[in-house]
């Protein structure tokens, strides 16, 4: 199983879009410091995951939520401020 998950930053600012197939143990090294891309954000909260059978078909959701349109879809179904 893989998982396209969505953290929020706890000031509820910073967003980050990833891609794992441990959910647990990707939320704790983000929390950690061991992401140099989130390590100034933390701490970090789950806001959302999608478990997909393989890999490819995660890739390509991640990569829709990273697009213009998939960040249109996150502010209009999840958050105002995305």
């Amino acid at each position: 199983m893989y998982f396209v998950y969505v953290l929020e930053s706890a000031d509820r600012q910073h967003w980050y879009f990833g891609i794992t197939d441990d959910i647990n143990r990707r939320l704790a090294e983000h929390n950690t410091g061991k992401s140099i891309h989130t390590n100034k954000f933390k701490p970090w909260s789950l806001r959302l995951f999608v478990t997909f059978k393989d890999n490819k078909h995660a890739s390509e959701f991640e990569s829709y939520l990273k697009s213009h349109s998939g960040r249109a879809f996150m502010k209009k179904h999840l958050h105002e401020g995305l």
